[in-house]
């Protein structure tokens, strides 16, 4: 088996902890979504990291409430990068699976769409 990658991204539209918990809930939902085969069970782990300007919540712990209690997870903050997507709210999921490359679907939602259109109008 080897492990993939998925990367998604998202926009809260403010630093509150509910904000960022809906969006990183929607985020990972969307993945889910987009990859039926992905199960818990076979994430390896997940990385997430925040802009800047978001400080009120841990994205993870939006997994843990969607039922990720067992996925090793990490949260960290992006380089300010000047010019940078504001408030936006990243991940790497690290997939032990069987299929190929071309067959893992990545997702970008809200403003987070800038960052990859290739990736999001390919959905």
């Amino acid at each position: 088996m080897t492990t993939r990658g998925i990367r998604g991204a998202t926009t809260a539209p403010a630093d509150e902890r509910d904000s960022i918990l809906e969006a990183a809930r929607e985020l990972l939902s969307a993945i889910l979504a987009a990859n039926p085969a992905l199960r818990a069970e076979d994430i390896a782990s997940a990385l997430f990291t925040v802009s800047d300007d978001l400080a009120s919540a841990f994205p993870a712990e939006a997994a843990r409430q969607m039922g990720w209690s067992l996925v090793p997870m990490v949260c960290a903050r992006e380089i300010p990068v000047p010019n940078s997507l504001p408030r936006a709210i990243r991940v790497l999921i690290h997939w032990n699976t069987d299929l190929p490359q071309d067959k893992i679907v990545h997702v970008y939602l809200r403003d987070a769409v800038k960052l990859r259109p290739d990736l999001a109008t390919a959905q």
